[in-house]
């Protein structure tokens, strides 16, 4: 498994970053295919200036498959609260993924 991270104009803390470790990690243990060598998850987080507070975070994550690409995008306020949203959108496309193709 391959995981490409890319952040804009924000700052991670240690505790963060291993947290973020753990939630993804979690993803791939629900599949084995994402433990491959031919799959890759992408993480693209970027805070933005916006009106509402709930929204400067946006956190894209996409995760491609062999014969698929599967995606979710979340904003919330913190970059933790918008990867958990974003794992939970996945899980339901990731178990039509493993019952389509196991």
């Amino acid at each position: 498994m391959h995981i490409e991270h890319y952040e804009k104009y924000l700052r991670y803390t240690d505790r963060e970053l291993l947290l973020l470790a753990r939630k993804v990690g979690s993803l791939a243990t629900r599949c084995k295919r994402l433990k491959d060598a031919s799959s890759s998850i992408r993480i693209e987080a970027e805070r933005r200036a916006t009106k509402k507070k709930q929204d400067s975070v946006k956190v894209t994550m996409t995760i491609e498959l062999p014969q698929k690409i599967l995606r979710a995008e979340s904003r919330k306020p913190t970059v933790l609260e918008a990867i958990d949203r974003c794992t939970q959108k996945l899980m339901p496309q990731i178990a039509r993924y493993k019952d389509l193709h196991s």
